[in-house]
C-alpha cells in the first residue's frame, strides 16, 4: 500500500472522528453553564463608550474635537 492511500484511510476515518469530537468539545464549552456573563461582556465591548468617545490618551481631545480642527 502506498503512502497516499494509508494516509486517506486515516483522514476518512479517524482524523474525521477527531474533527468531530473536537467540534462537539468546542459547542459545549460555549455553551457551558456559567459562561453567559463572559460572552454579554464580550457583545457589548463595542457599547462601552456609548456616551462620549474615546478621547486621544496624550492630549486629551477625542476624534470629533480633532475633526473640528
Amino acid at each position: 500500500m502506498d503512502t497516499y492511500s494509508l494516509l486517506r484511510e486515516i483522514a476518512d476515518s479517524w482524523v474525521l472522528l477527531a474533527m468531530f469530537v473536537f467540534f462537539l468539545a468546542v459547542v459545549v464549552w460555549a455553551f457551558r453553564p456559567g459562561s453567559r456573563k463572559v460572552h454579554e461582556d464580550t457583545a457589548n465591548i463595542p457599547f462601552r463608550h456609548e456616551d462620549k468617545p474615546v478621547g486621544d490618551r496624550e492630549t486629551g481631545r477625542s476624534a470629533q474635537e480633532e475633526l473640528q480642527q
